[in-house]
């Protein structure tokens, strides 16, 4: 029996050394030498401050930006720790009656958009804080941007389709835009238009 018990110990110490430590360790060292931005979250900067993650979805609600998918994550939504959809059911008499309003509210903030509604502006995803939205749900957006910054739509469409993501490897998922990219690339456009031309002396 005491040789059963030695036995034992020693298998529990060399997991928990190796499983615990070393195979951790070994991972953590792996992925920050071959996915550095990955390993430390895809965290995005602008002008020297970290402005949110290329992978975790943000609230915006400025006009003069794009929005992101509704969220159901936390108590106030897009809560990475605590991710998760509506779990409601397509019949759900709740989950029309917020659709209905998402549809409404959307309406009035693009009063000028000539699209159909895209789906996935008025639905949540499942985890919530979805980073990316249709190039469908870009486009439709692109009128309010355009008024707000006083550029043309063509402007904006054009920007859109220069973020445009295919399916990864060609055939899984759908084409998409991430909405921290398509925001900071507007500001970055209408920092060069500000920029007044250099004289020639």
């Amino acid at each position: 029996m005491l040789k059963h018990f030695s036995t034992s110990v020693r298998l529990t110490i060399l997991t928990v050394v190796f499983f615990g430590l070393a195979y951790p360790f070994a991972m953590t060292g792996l992925a920050q030498a071959i996915f550095p931005n990955q390993a430390n979250g895809s965290l995005v900067s602008a002008s020297g401050k970290t402005i949110g993650s290329g992978i975790i979805g943000q609230l915006w609600t400025k006009p003069q930006y794009f929005h992101g998918r509704p969220s159901a994550a936390g108590k106030n939504g897009y809560d990475p720790t605590s991710t998760g959809g509506t779990n409601l059911g397509p019949t759900s008499k709740k989950l029309i009656a917020s659709t209905k309003q998402a549809i409404a509210a959307l309406r009035k903030d693009n009063p000028h958009a000539a699209l159909p509604i895209p789906m996935d502006l008025v639905t949540s995803s499942a985890s919530g804080i979805d980073p990316d939205i249709t190039p469908e749900g870009a486009y439709y957006q692109a009128p309010r941007i355009a008024s707000e910054r006083g550029i043309t739509t063509g402007s904006v469409n054009s920007i859109i389709s220069a973020h445009v993501r295919g399916r990864t490897f060609g055939f899984l998922g759908e084409p998409r835009v991430n909405v921290l990219e398509l925001n900071l690339a507007l500001d970055r456009a209408v920092l060069v238009s500000a920029t007044p031309a250099p004289r020639h002396r």
